[in-house]
């Protein structure tokens, strides 16, 4: 993803190729479906947050620079796209919540008398997600 200057934020816009405008349409229809997903996953536990608007972003700088350039400067969304352009970067409190998210969404599972089988692989997956996650360096 396209890195703005870190000197000013707010006039920050990705350099782009000129796209035909229907892939262009179709990217930004993407980014903002990827961007509804990600503010629903900020309320809905267990729904990614962080991967729906890195999508969003990736999208957004090949088909709108406007949007791209306030998910950039967005006082919630901003610092997580600034650090994982930075190297992807990932905060302890984000870390934290996923973390806990995760444990809460397994204990459900298991509560809610899923089949074994289902709760294995949630659980697998969710483990492997986790020790990725903690091995990302912090900003």
């Amino acid at each position: 993803m396209p890195q703005p200057p870190t000197e000013s934020h707010e006039d920050a816009a990705p350099p782009l190729r000129t796209l035909p405008w229907p892939v262009r349409w179709l990217l930004l229809a993407f980014a903002v479906l990827c961007l509804v997903m990600g503010i629903i996953g900020v309320i809905v536990p267990g729904l990614p947050t962080t991967v729906f608007i890195l999508m969003a972003a990736w999208a957004a700088a090949r088909s709108s620079p406007r949007l791209y350039r306030w998910l950039w400067n967005h006082r919630l969304f901003g610092p997580l796209l600034r650090n994982w352009a930075q190297g992807g970067k990932v905060s302890r409190r984000a870390k934290w919540s996923a973390t806990l998210l995760m444990a809460l969404s397994g204990i459900v599972l298991f509560a809610t008398g899923t089949r074994p089988w289902v709760v294995g692989i949630a659980i697998t997956s969710m483990v492997c997600v986790a020790a990725w996650l903690w091995h990302r360096p912090e900003p």
